[in-house]
């Protein structure tokens, strides 16, 4: 290696450790954001590392002629990242995968025939369990990644990360783009349309970044009820927006 690209090395280095040191409190922020909803065994040193991975590669790749600011861009980045590290680590047994598509199916059924937003008790009794049932099965799908929303931030934010979607975009097609554009909207469409409460807590929690116990303070219940609340809107999202499902993941994902 010559002179100039011995420099050059060094300097690359040196900007990509200022860019961690600088950062490395948004790696946190979203890793603990994330633990709010995920089991004991998963470690926040683990995500925190998959996040760090996301702000090296953010910090490679981005353009800022793009229009996104690098914070709205590596943030989807270090989310992108730290979801892959918990698909890989997959805990969930498969009775929940399969018990929280049932619940998401029986919400479009609802709603398809009724034209409105499918109750608690009206999924409950499609399925034939109890009410009691129907919400163990809500907090067991809690903090899976049967159908994770933040996998949908990932994939790209509807308003205030719009813009960074196309940075991440790297080798779209004109096609891609519109279909991209297409699913943004129908996704800020599912979400507007969802019951109140849930709306609600998906605003609390994605845009104030909120954690469940500060949300139940908020909306007067307990955190285990936001935990539910959550859930259910991840589920009723799932079922709405199941026409992209799973082929616009699998094209898109970061």
């Amino acid at each position: 290696m010559n002179g100039l690209a011995s420099y050059q090395a060094v300097q690359q280095q040196g900007d990509l450790d200022d860019l961690v040191n600088k950062h490395a409190g948004l790696v946190k922020r979203i890793a603990y954001h994330l633990m709010n909803r995920l089991p004991p065994s998963v470690q926040s040193e683990d995500l925190i590392q998959a996040g760090m991975m996301g702000l090296l590669e953010a910090g490679r790749n981005y353009d800022s002629n793009q229009g996104a600011s690098f914070e709205t861009y590596a943030g989807i980045r270090i989310r992108g990242a730290m979801l892959d590290e918990i698909r890989r680590s997959d805990w969930t047994p498969r009775s929940v995968h399969r018990k929280a598509r049932m619940v998401a199916d029986a919400m479009r059924d609802i709603e398809n025939a009724e034209g409105r937003d499918a109750r608690d008790v009206e999924v409950a009794e499609t399925l034939n369990i109890s009410l009691d049932d129907y919400h163990s099965i809500l907090k067991d799908a809690s903090g899976s990644r049967i159908f994770s929303f933040d996998e949908l931030v990932a994939l790209g934010e509807v308003e205030n990360q719009a813009d960074a979607l196309s940075v991440s975009a790297d080798s779209q097609t004109p096609d891609d783009g519109l279909e991209r554009d297409d699913f943004k909207k129908a996704l800020a469409s599912a979400i507007s349309g969802l019951p109140e409460r849930e709306r609600l807590v998906v605003a609390l929690y994605y845009d104030e970044e909120l954690n469940l116990r500060e949300i139940g303070q908020v909306l007067g219940v307990s955190e285990s009820r936001v935990c539910q609340i959550h859930s259910q809107a991840a589920m009723r999202l799932r079922s709405r927006m199941s026409s992209w499902l799973p082929e616009f993941q699998q094209k898109f994902s970061p």
